[in-house]
């Protein structure tokens, strides 16, 4: 348990905190967590309320963009006059008078964060909730389809690199980084020789339950939440069904949970699916449950709350062997872990054929996540504050 009376007074910039993904989620979380606790915590966010409003130790400073404010993700934007807003942030800073700014990202606040601290002479932390530089080469690759192949991938590459240098020079800022799974962190203490901790994802174990199943009929679903974006790698989802089909599995539906640019192309190759927009509480919490398998082949996400989600409704899941979703699933315990794209489909295709297996995996899946607590996650950090600000 965190004491209040010791913990660190935390400023929080968030450059997403009202949007549905999974960044902004955790800060949400974040918030929640220091409310319960009664820990000095200031959010420094944008959204739809610009204003200041304080509740005992809980802070918050909401901002709104400018009109220059341009997309850089369908719910991320970029504001290049972030600058106006320095001195209402600095002013409340200065009242709030923080023992850790930590900023989430390089974004618009992420700068504006980083250039505060280190005018207050405060400790600066970082933590990593994007692969940024995956979706930089991808969206490379996408905008020089008409370039040859060969070309084509180099030019990917060189932008990855490129903001991934980026990236790791912003991070090397802070004097301390957190990440969300191995593979980042060893990355990270390379790159910026800056110390690493833990910063995992929670999941609500009560609302995302086996219990809230409520389907009845004996269709295959197999199902996917999250954004319907390229980088999410959903157009490999009709090769899954023709490899099902080629299996004699005929019995089965997709159930798609979300947004984005890709669900139109969905909607016109998955014939099979039923796609029901943005899904939250207990709507959401009953579609995971519905579920028979969790399809999830992107290859870019950090972490993959979706993914622990699906595993504490006691639905076995499919990822790929990238990004840190792979770090959740135990592979042939509560889900597979696929080596590429024809992996992806096998598992798939095994998990359909095997009800016994779907069932075993099930249980693992549950049992697996349910220590997983957003307060478990959040006293990590607190930890990892506790030993960067120590006397050396």
């Amino acid at each position: 348990m965190i004491a209040a009376a010791s913990a660190p007074r935390v400023a929080l910039f968030a450059d997403t905190f009202h949007e549905v993904n999974g960044a902004a989620r955790t800060c949400r979380e974040w918030e929640s967590f220091a409310r319960l606790h009664e820990l000095p915590f200031l959010t420094v966010r944008w959204g739809p309320q610009p204003g200041f409003s304080r509740a005992e130790n809980l802070w918050t400073l909401e901002l709104s963009r400018s009109r220059l404010a341009f997309r850089i993700d369908p719910d991320l934007r970029f504001d290049p006059c972030f600058y106006r807003s320095l001195d209402p942030i600095r002013r409340t800073l200065e009242r709030f008078r923080p023992d850790v700014v930590h900023a989430t990202s390089p974004g618009d606040l992420g700068i504006a964060g980083a250039i505060l601290a280190a005018q207050l002479r405060a400790p600066l932390t970082l933590s990593w909730h994007t692969n940024i530089h995956e979706f930089a080469a991808r969206r490379a690759a996408g905008m020089l389809r008409w370039v040859p192949r060969v070309l084509r991938d180099t030019l990917a590459r060189g932008a990855e690199r490129f903001v991934m240098d980026r990236v790791c020079w912003f991070f090397a800022r802070g004097q301390g980084v957190f990440a969300p799974n191995p593979e980042l962190a060893t990355t990270l203490r390379e790159r910026t020789a800056k110390p690493v901790f833990a910063m995992g994802r929670g999941i609500d174990t009560s609302l995302f339950h086996p219990d809230r199943r409520q389907r009845l009929d004996d269709e295959l679903v197999l199902g996917y939440v999250g954004r319907l974006m390229p980088e999410k790698n959903l157009r490999l989802l009709p090769r899954v069904a023709a490899a099902l089909q080629a299996a004699g599995v005929n019995n089965f539906r997709f159930q798609i949970t979300g947004s984005g640019s890709e669900r139109k192309w969905l909607e016109r190759s998955l014939p099979r699916a039923v796609l029901t927009g943005v899904l939250k509480g207990e709507a959401l919490a009953r579609a995971y449950a519905d579920m028979d398998v969790f399809l999830f082949p992107s290859r870019t996400d950090t972490f993959g709350n979706v993914v622990q989600e699906a595993l504490a409704s006691g639905v076995p899941a499919v990822v790929m062997n990238a990004g840190g979703p792979r770090f959740i699933v135990r592979d042939g315990v509560s889900g597979f872990v696929a080596s590429g794209d024809d992996d992806f489909c096998g598992a798939t295709v095994a998990l359909a054929l095997g009800s016994a297996l779907r069932r075993r995996m099930a249980v693992e899946a549950r049992r697996q996540v349910e220590g997983q607590s957003w307060d478990r996650v959040f006293s990590e950090v607190y930890e990892g504050y506790a030993r960067l600000l120590q006397p050396v």
